[in-house]
């Protein structure tokens, strides 16, 4: 451990909105309005719709109440990098600094922003060039925000978030309140329609897909450290965050459904021209192409004041450029973390190529989060005086959990085994360069 780095702490400048905000802001992405599509053409049936979101939705809850435990004990930055250190080792944590740092953080941020610029484009009609540009300068400056100052980062992603929320439940109120849709489309309620999925793999497909969609909620514990009273804020903020976002997800998709009729979803692509015009008519695509950037931003915000936090914790023990531990000595953030992500996110939307790249990882990133929730078991097999960990409902509440984590990581690796073994092969990498640093 570097005794220079280790005398850095962030500030406890943050409150339970900002916390709140970033879960919501993290979890409600593009996936709010491609996923609901998806789901009801494979299940053909608003009831299994609604099960199925209902079930992720508590699951994300039993989730949450455990991270919210681990985040309460070990107040610190990082968040499942922390938790993994104290309950496995540093070893493990490195391994999951190493595929967050090299892969997962700039991958996803790289790939939000090509997504954002794409859409932008959809209405401007920019050149290839100029979207990446675009994705970069973007990318550049929510970094510079973070760099400025937390308070400057969080409050940009709060407005963001509350806006984002905002804007979707005016959709909502738009469409019931002007009659935009019917009523019939919910019948039949249970029954399948003609030319839907079989209901046993119409559920584990829609399961995955709302899993995915919900992805990113555990990301808030990482600003731990920077939040005040932290016992309390952060498993409240996990569980307000949580909470938002099941009834944001159930709440869309219900006006989706009221819009389009499940039989006439073709692709996720049409339904949402389908659902843009008939709740703006003429101005719908661009309408919703706009929705789809807010969105987005708010979860560039998110992961780009989040995710260094890892690598900040990472240097100061030890583990990473030691560099990376030093504060801004004007704005004491950690801003040579945020400066690695956003280089690194800003080449790989310069290059083109990643989103195959981060496929490999996403099983290996869902071991990752059971085996954070696992580690409540044994903190609480070796527990010493005082390191009490609450979670409610405990042991059932991370078994629940941990139940949802089996599941998506076998359908996963059913579906794709090779990608998913080249991900464990290309973290495993990790373990020599371990030995490395430590020597």
């Amino acid at each position: 451990m570097n005794p220079t780095a280790r005398q850095s702490h962030l500030q406890r400048r943050l409150g339970l909105a900002s916390a709140a905000a970033a879960v919501a802001g993290e979890a409600i992405g593009v996936g709010i309005f491609l996923t609901p599509a998806g789901m009801a053409r494979q299940l053909g049936s608003p009831f299994w719709l609604l099960m199925v979101w209902l079930l992720m939705g508590l699951m994300a809850v039993a989730g949450a109440l455990s991270f919210g435990g681990l985040a309460a004990r070990y107040p610190e930055a990082g968040g499942a990098y922390v938790y993994l250190r104290e309950a496995f080792g540093p070893r493990l944590a490195f391994l999951y600094g190493w595929m967050q740092l090299l892969v997962i953080d700039p991958g996803v941020t790289a790939s939000l922003a090509v997504g954002m610029a794409a859409y932008t484009a959809s209405v401007t009609h920019i050149t290839l060039i100029q979207q990446k540009v675009l994705g970069i300068a973007v990318i550049l400056v929510l970094a510079a925000v973070n760099i400025r100052a937390t308070r400057l980062g969080a409050g940009f992603l709060q407005g963001l978030t509350w806006l984002k929320i905002g804007a979707l439940g005016l959709v909502v109120v738009w469409a019931l309140a002007l009659g935009l849709g019917d009523w019939s489309h919910f019948a039949p309620f249970v029954a399948q329609r003609p030319g839907s999925s079989p209901l046993f793999a119409a559920l584990a497909a829609s399961s995955m897909a709302a899993f995915y969609s919900f992805g990113g909620w555990w990301e808030a514990t990482k600003i731990a450290e920077e939040i005040r009273q932290p016992e309390r804020n952060m498993p409240l903020a996990l569980m307000l965050g949580v909470i938002a976002v099941t009834l944001v997800y159930i709440l869309i998709t219900g006006v989706f459904v009221y819009l389009v009729p499940i039989a006439r979803i073709t692709s996720d692509e049409t339904f949402m021209a389908q659902a843009g015009g008939r709740l703006f008519g003429a101005a719908g695509a661009a309408i919703m192409a706009a929705l789809v950037v807010l969105c987005v931003l708010a979860c560039m915000a998110a992961l780009l004041m989040l995710s260094p936090r890892v690598y900040y914790a990472m240097a100061r023990d030890g583990l990473f450029f030691h560099q990376v531990a030093r504060l801004h000595p004007r704005y004491g953030t950690p801003a040579r973390a945020i400066g690695v992500q956003a280089i690194l996110a800003s080449l790989l939307v310069a290059i083109g190529t990643f989103n195959q790249i981060v496929a490999y990882f996403v099983f290996v990133a869902v071991v990752f989060l059971g085996l954070t929730v696992a580690g409540l078991f044994r903190l609480e097999a070796f527990k010493r005086e005082g390191a009490r960990l609450r979670v409610p409902g405990f042991p059932y509440t991370p078994l629940a959990f941990l139940g949802l984590v089996a599941l998506m990581l076998f359908l996963l690796a059913s579906r794709a085994p090779i990608q998913a073994l080249l991900g464990v092969m290309v973290v495993l990498i990790g373990v020599p360069a371990f030995r490395l640093v430590q020597k």
